[in-house]
């Protein structure tokens, strides 16, 4: 380090923590190790009796961490995504929009296994909201070999950006809630106060809700109604279970929907299914989803919404992680729950 007059200091990296006393009221950090030194820090750094300061001198070929953190961010983030900082060398990247994040675990640890470098990140698959933080980066010295940074920068761009966040579309989306003591009245319906107000979390309106009975030649009717009325997404509950009068499963399959899977290791929700019909997607949604206030549905529904492909390689994958814990307090997807 070296001692450079405050005034002829703008521009260069203090190699030291600068203490700021109000006496009575205040005693902190007013400017920290690594910040590069403005115009108008001069004034502050002399009123707090700075008249020369230490300045970190970086070598050619080097790079400060502020910088490094900015060119890594830019690296990992998809274009549309927000940047902020850098602040103590760390940049957070921030969601555009609401929608599905994905990030690209396998290429987090590849950057992580570089020294010098750090990269932490929420889970692939979390639902987001526009402006919440998804990730950050920073290196860990407050300077590093630039090369290190071109080998992060070019391993990056010889793939997708590893954090990205698809956008919800919205979608035409129909309802067939199964079951005789529904169609009779016996019971009130649940399906407005459960999984509608879910779906309008995710900025959607089911347009159509139809009731069938315990039928499986009724539940296609209803199926192939809302297809004409062009839905895109139907959700069909209720109806899974084993027991012999639950008909939802076979009425899908009479419309000749393929049943991309039924059954997940997923607790709650392991009677879920995801059928599609010729571009049409089938959300089977098992009773749980009226009374747990997190299920499967929880982990397929924002995926779909999203456009993400869902495979079955994916769904058995789920098992891991997939044990909901019931809390007393539900507070997904800030939780471990499907990830």
């Amino acid at each position: 380090m070296r001692r450079v007059d405050t005034k002829e200091a703008v521009g260069m990296t203090l190699g030291h923590d600068v203490t700021k006393i109000i006496p009575g009221s205040f005693k902190g950090v007013a400017f920290r190790r690594g910040h590069v030194i403005r115009e108008r820090d001069v004034e502050e750094l002399l009123n707090i009796g700075k008249y020369s300061v230490f300045v970190l001198e970086i070598p050619e070929g080097r790079v400060h961490e502020d910088e490094a953190g900015k060119r890594l961010a830019r690296a990992f983030a998809a274009e549309d995504l927000k940047l902020e900082g850098p602040r103590e060398g760390k940049v957070t990247i921030k969601a555009p929009c609401d929608g599905l994040l994905k990030v690209d675990a396998d290429l987090v640890t590849q950057v992580n296994l570089i020294d010098s470098v750090m990269l932490s990140t929420l889970h692939t698959n979390t639902p987001v909201r526009a402006g919440e933080s998804l990730a950050a980066t920073r290196i860990i010295p407050l300077t590093v070999e630039e090369e290190v940074v071109l080998r992060v920068e070019t391993l990056c761009a010889a793939q997708a950006k590893p954090i990205r966040v698809l956008p919800y579309r919205v979608r035409r989306i129909g309802a067939v809630v199964t079951g005789n003591e529904i169609v009779e009245g016996r019971i009130r319906d649940g399906f407005d106060a459960s999984v509608g107000r879910k779906v309008e979390s995710y900025g959607q309106t089911v347009i159509r809700k139809m009731f069938a009975r315990d039928d499986a030649e009724d539940i296609a009717s209803c199926l192939g109604e809302l297809r004409t009325g062009g839905m895109e997404l139907i959700l069909a509950t209720a109806g899974l279970s084993v027991d012999p009068d639950d008909a939802t499963l076979e009425g899908i399959r009479r419309v000749g929907a393929e049943i991309v899977f039924y059954g997940t290791p997923v607790l709650p929700g392991a009677m879920f299914l995801y059928a599609r019909w010729e571009g049409l997607d089938i959300l089977g949604l098992p009773a749980c989803v009226f009374y747990h206030p997190t299920t499967a549905f929880d982990l397929f529904l924002p995926r779909l919404l999203a456009g993400d492909s869902v495979r079955r390689e994916d769904v058995a994958k789920l098992g891991h992680g997939g044990f909901c814990r019931n809390c007393e307090t539900c507070r997904y997807p800030v939780c471990a729950f499907g990830k």
